[in-house]
């Protein structure tokens, strides 16, 4: 019996399949991992140097009247895409963050930019004075670095090598360039364009990409110094020469939304001071025994400099203290972001407190409120930390170094501060030995790495994936996906997930945070979007259309749909920045609802008319165009006895006109009227004669 049963297993098991790996998440490549530049997804648009809208005569930054208010009105139309409305925002953040410059929703004002869905991504250069001025965020222009380089045209600026000494910087390869598109290629005088005396950037977000206009493989523009080649054409972020140009022309004395920043660099420690409310002092130092061997802004990289603070815990008894004040800041938005790095080298009873003492007229001396506590293992390396503040009067940051229990060789070590009127981002995945994956991670899923899992504010769980080496099509690019996972809140939220913006930022660790250069993609959760596969939508509950998957200590769970893009960064530019920084990187992550955003075009203020300016004017002799309903209308100019009239105006009335028209027809209906008059006599006066006639007849018969 035994060894039927034997037999029958084993030919039950012959013709069953083999057992199947779990299968593999999912994918959306949003931009279908080509790196398209401007000139890329404006090809075939005829447009000045393949993303500027000319109106009438070239318009130039020279001069008062093409700048704008410091405070810019928007319209967001609702014709953008949602994830691009979310990106816009993100964006007017970055030019509060690093320059005088700022949004605000349109309320009536006569010039003001509109931001809509057309086709490529383009602008105008300048103020134009022309009412509604629009701006284009079409389909794949939805990157935070394209974004900043269509405002910088409405700003004011041209692209980088377009400068009158560019010729000394870049050589540009005339016959590799495609026919016709030469004269993007020109070069302009400083009658015309003025680079306000700041020096060739390579890095600006405003030139143009080795590829621009290219009619084969071979590069149309050749940097002069070769180092540089990889370098242009970048769209992460400004770079320094960028906010230099923009700060110079609009003024810019300070930044709106940026407080302070601080690497210990200076002996003044940035006008922090030591409280007289402890029994210990922070000391600036550039190493500790027990470690950091290194402060964290040059990582011993640059000799006599590279220092910290450091409260040392192997001194002292229990619950000795040190505090750590800044100098007075005075916020404006009541909502900020501090960031720092933080090494702990002493005991895992040391604890890091961040309190706030805020001044008020009811108490001038200050009160301290305690904000958050920072405590953990001891570690070998420096770690980021971010803490929310919501302050609204004048304060300090208080950085209170308290010592815990048991013995301790080191101490708690603080350094790069940076504090802003900005949201911090929610969740941060910090990735360790970035190097060796770099140089063993095989490209394709073997070399795909995942994050651990986060949870948004309103209780999505959700994961991010990298590829490090990139994708089997797309190697040497980090690739990056966001996927959704299964989660404890899954039964009691809304599916599929409807408008959650999730912000992959990988962070240049740059000490200040104004000349940071992170790389960033967006990515929105549209409940419509289907997976192109027969799962359903892409955002369902991952248990629906995910797969599974297991986490490091072996738990499964259900991964849904990856949805990135496997063009995230080159490795070349990975290497330009201070990206990589004690061999780890930091991956920012926020997930957020912009459901808020669906509608946001304005209703008409009262005190405006329904109509706005046309960004052309085809109306004739000084007529007035504007818009009504999305089209363009002609408001025709009278006088006391003349108007202009037609669809663009191009006919003339006047009063005499009209005296002829109405007598010459007064005229014509009375001749009209006689000729019918007459002709209706002669035809009865017939009828008549006819009648007696045929009366006749028939009495002679009879």
């Amino acid at each position: 019996a035994s060894c039927i049963s034997l037999c029958a297993f084993l030919i039950i098991s012959f013709f069953l399949p083999p057992p199947q790996p779990a299968p593999e998440t999912t994918e959306i490549d949003i931009d279908r991992g080509i790196d398209q530049d401007i000139f890329d997804i404006n090809k075939g648009l005829d447009l000045f140097e393949g993303d500027i809208k000319l109106q009438g005569e070239r318009n130039s930054i020279i001069g008062d009247n093409y700048r704008w208010p410091h405070v810019i009105p928007y319209v967001l139309e609702d014709s953008l895409e949602m994830n691009a409305k979310g990106l816009i925002l993100k964006a007017f953040e970055q030019y509060r963050l690093k320059t005088c410059i700022d949004f605000k929703p349109w309320e009536g004002e006569k010039n003001y930019i509109s931001v809509f869905k057309g086709t490529g991504c383009w602008s105008s250069v300048g103020n134009m004075q022309a009412g509604l001025q629009q701006l284009s965020i079409g389909a794949n222009c939805d990157k935070i670095g394209t974004i900043q380089h269509e405002f910088l045209h409405a700003l004011g600026f041209w692209h980088e090598q377009s400068r009158s000494d560019r010729d000394d910087y870049v050589t540009i390869v005339w016959d590799r360039i495609q026919s016709g598109k030469e004269h993007n290629f020109n070069k302009y005088d400083d009658k015309t364009s003025d680079f306000l005396n700041v020096p060739y950037d390579y890095n600006s977000v405003m030139h143009y990409s080795k590829t621009a206009f290219r009619n084969g493989t071979e590069p149309t523009i050749l940097t002069n110094i070769p180092d540089f080649m990889d370098v242009i054409g970048q769209r992460m972020d400004f770079s320094e020469y960028d906010l230099q140009k923009l700060n110079r022309l609009y003024n810019c004395t300070s930044s709106l939304s940026f407080m302070d920043t601080c690497s210990f660099e200076l002996e003044n420690i940035c006008g922090m001071i030591q409280s007289s409310d402890d029994n210990s002092d922070w000391q600036r130092l550039s190493q500790v025994p027990a470690g950091p061997n290194t402060d964290h802004t040059n990582m011993g990289e640059c000799k006599d400099s590279g220092y910290f603070m450091h409260f040392n815990t192997s001194a002292g008894t229990q619950g000795s203290t040190a505090a750590l004040e800044s100098r007075i800041l005075y916020p404006k938005r009541g909502f900020q972001c501090l960031q720092f790095y933080l090494y702990s080298s002493g005991n895992e009873g040391d604890r890091l407190n961040v309190w706030v003492r805020e001044y008020t007229s009811a108490n001038p001396n200050g009160t301290l409120r305690f904000i958050e506590e920072i405590k953990g293992s001891p570690e070998t390396y420096w770690q980021l930390h971010h803490v929310s503040l919501n302050v609204t009067s004048k304060f300090r940051v208080v950085f209170q170094g308290v010592r815990g229990s048991g013995s301790s060789n080191g101490g708690l070590s603080i350094d790069d501060i940076n504090l802003s009127e900005t949201q911090c981002p929610h969740h941060v995945w910090h990735i360790r030995n970035f190097t060796h994956l770099l140089n063993t991670s095989p490209a394709g899923r073997n070399g795909k790495i995942y994050s651990p899992p986060f949870y948004s504010s309103k209780g999505y769980a959700f994961q991010v994936g990298l590829y490090v080496n990139g994708t089997t099509d797309n190697p040497f690019n980090l690739g990056i996906y966001l996927s959704l996972i299964s989660g404890a809140n899954d039964d009691h939220l809304q599916w599929p997930c409807p408008w959650q913006q999730g912000t992959m930022i990988l962070l240049d660790q740059h000490p200040d945070i104004r000349q940071r250069m992170s790389n960033q993609r967006s990515v929105t959760t549209d409940p419509l979007q289907e997976s192109g596969s027969s799962s359903g939508p892409t955002w369902d509950r991952p248990d629906k259309v995910g797969s599974e998957a297991t986490f490091p200590n072996g738990t499964k769970y259900m991964r849904g749909p990856g949805v990135g893009t496997s063009a995230f960064l080159t490795h070349e530019r990975l290497r330009s920045r201070n990206f990589i920084k004690e061999d780890g990187v930091y991956i920012l992550l926020t997930l957020e609802d912009i459901s808020h955003l669906l509608s946001t075009e304005p209703n008409v203020p009262p005190n405006v008319t329904t109509t706005t300016f046309c960004p052309d004017n085809p109306c004739e002799n000084n007529g007035v165009c504007v818009m009504v309903k999305r089209a363009p209308v002609c408001r025709c100019p009278a006088g006391d006895n003349w108007w202009y009239m037609g669809e663009k105006c191009e006919r003339k009335g006047s009063t005499q006109e009209n005296t002829v028209i109405a007598v010459s027809s007064t005229i014509t209906v009375f001749v009209v009227m006689l000729i019918v008059t007459i002709t209706t006599a002669v035809c009865l006066k017939k009828k008549y004669k006819q009648g007696r006639e045929n009366k006749d007849s028939l009495a002679l018969e009879e």
